[in-house]
């Protein structure tokens, strides 16, 4: 092991780079590594989108609300700072799209949009009796070989046809992409459906065959969702990791405004005047940040200046229960693109999430703002509470105002994972790691989105920064 004293400095406080300065701590106190870590964030807070607003008993999340269960990173992470006791899981409920202004039930066994069970897609409201034989298709088509990429539209669109897409997979899939499926990378966000064509040829009979065979008769509801969170927001596991980072010499409100490569050292200017320098960088930023710390990388970084990112708003309005009448075991809806909404989706909160809401209030999470129609998201408060209300109540009448409303915008917050997005991630990885040894590029610009694929990334920096330092990590 090298005893030569390091330091190491992470760049951006999201989840990504908090979870590689937890990590790394860890290591450094497990094995007693000679390394140094600082930091630094330009906002004044920690934890990038994540953020909680607690009040009059509701527990508002304005970014993230929740993250897979079976992705084991984040359940861990929340447990490793002290809040296994607070994890929970959402309630079952029907979810559904509303298409030509009618909830319709996400019918049952849908995987992504894809059925795994026939009946109830073949008698949802969703589908024309055109678009639903268009979608038989998908048992007859055979397989398509496709050297490269191609968008995550394009692929669904040859299996089930336009309206299929429409009315179902690209309201799903918009929802945790933020983006517009005919632009995404199948093989970044979804390869493995790609790899069920070419196994099995039709989606819905692969997919059947990897869905887990139940009996209706015997087998017990299941009673809990698939998503987990915290009782007391996702900030606090933000407030906890903060608080654990004793070793970490942490720097808010300070931006990074270039890194320079001298010798074997890298020095970081600071927009207070200083200099950080550092043996190894963590650079956990939005892609859009890189190549302004790069200058004289913009041919390498080239890929980041035409890779998008969409913008979006969230509104939270809390009403009394009686107010807002909700489906009685639904958890919220989203919209198909050609509906004529404004908003793209909402969340009955309090149904989905309990603990979020007293008792006898309702908690909405309504969102606004498309691919290349985010407008609504830089108007004023009041209009997009207005707007979100217009729209809500085309759809169930709500009596009154809310009790209060909390918009949030989160602006060029959802990377997009545009077509080619694996190659090109590769590239300009491999180009940076020749020529900025030590230097490691990693967020949820990289390789996904979501609060585990981002821990997880994290975690990779760790090993990455110790291999580096041709210092030994623990299995």
């Amino acid at each position: 092991m090298a005893s030569e004293r390091k330091k190491v400095v992470i760049v951006g406080g999201g989840i990504t780079g908090l979870t590689a300065a937890f990590y790394l701590q860890k290591e450094i106190k497990q094995k007693q590594l000679p390394i140094d870590v600082s930091l630094i964030e330009a906002k004044l807070h920690l934890g990038g989108k994540i953020k909680t607003v607690s009040r009059d008993g509701f527990v508002i999340e304005t970014g993230p609300d929740s993250f897979l269960e079976r992705k084991k990173s984040a359940v861990q992470l929340v447990k490793d700072v002290g809040l296994g006791d607070r994890l929970v899981n959402n309630d079952v409920g029907q979810s559904f799209v509303l298409v030509r202004g009618k909830l319709n039930p996400i019918p049952k066994g849908a995987v992504m949009g894809i059925p795994t069970n026939i009946a109830p897609f073949v008698t949802s409201g969703l589908f024309t009796l055109t678009g639903k034989l268009r979608a038989s298709f998908d048992f007859f088509l055979p397989a398509r070989k496709v050297e490269g990429d191609q968008s995550l539209g394009g692929f669904f669109e040859r299996r089930f046809g336009k309206e299929v897409v429409e009315n179902l997979i690209e309201p799903l899939l918009s929802g945790i992409y933020g983006g517009d499926i005919y632009h995404l990378s199948l093989m970044s966000t979804f390869p493995q459906f790609y790899e069920i064509e070419q196994r099995h040829g039709s989606l819905i009979l692969g997919m059947k065959k990897q869905t887990p065979k139940t009996n209706q008769k015997h087998e017990p509801k299941r009673k809990k969702g698939i998503f987990q969170t915290v009782t007391s927001g996702l900030q606090s596991v933000v407030e906890a990791l903060e608080e654990r980072l004793d070793l970490v010499k942490i720097k808010k409100g300070i931006k990074v405004s270039n890194i320079e490569k001298t010798g074997a050292i890298y020095q970081l200017e600071l927009s207070d005047g200083t200099v950080e320098t550092a043996d190894a960088v963590v650079v956990a930023t939005p892609h859009y940040v890189i190549p302004s710390l790069f200058p004289n990388e913009k041919e390498s970084l080239a890929y980041f200046e035409k890779m998008p990112a969409t913008s979006v708003a969230t509104v939270a309005m809390a009403f009394p229960e009686e107010a807002v009448p909700l489906s009685v075991n639904g958890t919220g809806f989203v919209v198909s693109r050609n509906s004529g909404f404004t908003i793209t989706a909402c969340t009955w909160t309090n149904k989905k999430w309990p603990h979020t809401a007293p008792k006898g209030k309702a908690l909405l999470r309504a969102y606004v703002g498309k691919p290349g129609d985010g407008a609504v998201v830089d108007q004023p408060d009041e209009v997009i509470v207005k707007t979100v209300l217009d729209d809500l109540n085309r759809i169930t009448p709500i009596k009154g105002d809310p009790l209060f409303s909390v918009v949030t915008r989160l602006k060029e917050a959802m990377p997009q994972y545009i077509v080619g997005h694996k190659e090109n991630i590769r590239n300009v990885k491999t180009i940076m790691a020749e020529k900025y040894p030590g230097i490691f590029l990693t967020g949820a610009s990289f390789q996904g989105i979501g609060i585990p694929d981002c821990i997880d990334q994290g975690k990779e920096a760790v090993r990455d920064v110790l291999q580096f330092f041709n210092m030994e990590r623990q299995a």
